[in-house]
């Protein structure tokens, strides 16, 4: 038996009794359509396993289909999850689209930059992705002289001259619901471990607790440190003597520094005095309370952004999505639990 034909937009169009040109709209542009057309051309297809030609879409359009992001260096890898996650969400966001996620290393933001305008000039992208948006953060406004389309995952942070479009979690409202909880179980010293003050996105999340500490007049005992485990533990150490019975962190790694001091003594099933950031695997597994970000909520927006700049870049306005994160309560599950504490040892 001879093997079947691909198929193709014409044969699509054929099987359907609508034009080659309502096909490729439905593909290429689908508000062209209407509604009961586009979903029965858009079953068709999914049934025919039709897949366009890249190339060919490209020269039709005269786009690359592309959306170039820079892959920043994983420093912590229990944090490093986190990036990992959206990476894949937003890949998959795009996908679904019919663009690709072009990846690209650069030692810097100026680098980033002038390699997205490479890559632009050389056809291979329509815009950019930016992340882990910071205090005086170059690129928004040299993109925007550049000409490219592009959105942040991160908003602006301080003074900016560059309106653009951004999807942000809030840090702030997370790590109020965790100084809250801590405070609702009975803890009345609730102290903070975060990172130094130049980190905006850190600022934000110690703003929560603030907030949380100001309404029952708490006392304000913090820290301020790197992203590691040993710095958590250090931190939680000097927070303990002053008199902290739990604390907040900026991040899982923290938290799992933490742990170290105000877990000793736990069992299993206990609630433990200690909240992170991130929900990571780490957390997840050994029972460590922490703060969710809606990651494929957050992918999915900001690849909408991108691609409605690049549809209609003259109808397009810059927007800014605030995402609210959850509070993920668990408890003491890890093993590590039913080991002898250092006072036993």
């Amino acid at each position: 038996m001879a093997p079947q034909s691909r198929p193709t937009l014409a044969s699509l169009a054929a099987q359907l009794g609508v034009s080659i040109q309502t096909v490729s709209n439905v593909i290429n542009n689908p508000e062209a359509v209407r509604l009961a057309t586009r979903e029965r051309v858009e079953a068709a297809i999914k049934a025919s396993g039709y897949r366009p030609s890249i190339a060919g879409r490209a020269l039709r359009t005269r786009r690359s289909w592309g959306i170039g992001m820079r892959l920043h260096p994983v420093v912590d890898g229990i944090n490093g999850e986190v990036l990992d996650h959206f990476f894949h969400a937003v890949t998959e966001s795009a996908q679904a689209k019919g663009y690709r996620i072009n990846l690209f290393i650069a030692a810097d933001a100026v680098a980033e930059v002038t390699a997205l305008a490479d890559m632009q000039a050389a056809g291979a992208i329509d815009a950019a992705l930016l992340i882990d948006t910071g205090l005086g953060d170059p690129r928004p406004k040299l993109l925007t002289e550049v000409g490219l389309p592009f959105a942040t995952f991160g908003r602006p942070w301080g003074e900016t001259f560059t309106k653009h479009s951004w999807v942000d979690v809030d840090g702030k409202a997370g790590s109020y619901q965790a100084t809250r909880y801590l405070q609702s179980i009975g803890h009345e010293r609730v102290g903070y471990i975060g990172w130094p003050a130049e980190s905006a996105a850190g600022e934000d999340r110690r703003a929560g607790w603030l907030a949380a500490q100001a309404e029952l007049a708490g006392e304000l005992l913090q820290a301020h440190t790197g992203n590691s485990v040993r710095q958590g533990s250090l931190a939680a150490l000097e927070l303990k003597k002053q008199g902290a019975t739990a604390v907040v962190c900026a991040s899982d790694s923290l938290a799992l520094g933490a742990l170290s001091v105000f877990a000793e003594g736990a069992v299993l099933g206990d609630e433990l005095p200690v909240i992170g950031f991130d929900n990571t695997p780490v957390a997840r597994a050994i029972g460590l309370s922490s703060v969710s970000q809606p990651v494929e909520q957050a992918a999915a927006l900001v690849v909408d952004q991108i691609v409605g700049q690049v549809n209609a870049p003259l109808d397009f306005s810059a927007q800014g999505v605030l995402l609210s994160p959850s509070l993920e309560l668990r408890k003491w599950e890890s093993m590590v639990a039913s080991q002898p504490s250092r006072k036993e040892i």
